[in-house]
């Protein structure tokens, strides 16, 4: 078994000078920093009283999500000799919130694929599903991720 370790600092910018002494008191403004790669400014999701301008978990945690099941994509099709061309998701994420906080109950991948060889769109459809089991991020949650991928070629 391989063990792998990542560090990130996140430092809270939001003290508008009295800290958290009241709910409405504070910005929900924060700085992720990860060694060697810039800086990104984030917030709170607006609902949470944050600024619509900047990243928030919720943004991070669907694109872990998309772009680690992309990764995995990649190496199946490669190994299964999938030439991809081009490749867009758009993924949605429901979160719901309840008294004992929130969580996400769902995420549904939809991968847009263009790849060179028209015989192989069966095939590029099916690797969506292995992809799934083998994303790092899929295997973390508490819930199941779906796919809806679309597949074509540019030389159909």
């Amino acid at each position: 078994m391989k063990e792998h370790t990542y560090e990130a600092t996140v430092i809270w910018t939001g003290n508008k000078g009295t800290g958290t002494s009241d709910y409405a008191a504070y910005g929900r403004e924060f700085t992720l920093q990860i060694p060697n790669k810039p800086d990104l400014l984030c917030s709170a999701d607006v609902p949470f009283r944050g600024d619509k301008t900047k990243h928030n978990p919720e943004d991070f945690f669907l694109a872990s999500l998309s772009s680690c099941h992309m990764l995995w994509y990649f190496h199946l099709c490669a190994d299964a000799g999938i030439r991809v061309v081009e490749y867009t998701d758009e993924p949605i994420g429901t979160m719901i919130q309840d008294p004992n906080g929130g969580r996400f109950t769902s995420v549904t991948l939809r991968p847009k694929v263009v790849i060179t060889d028209p015989s192989k769109i069966n095939l590029a459809n099916s690797l969506h599903h292995e992809a799934n089991k083998q994303c790092f991020i899929a295997n973390s949650c508490n819930f199941r991720v779906t796919h809806e991928p679309t597949c074509t070629s540019n030389n159909a």
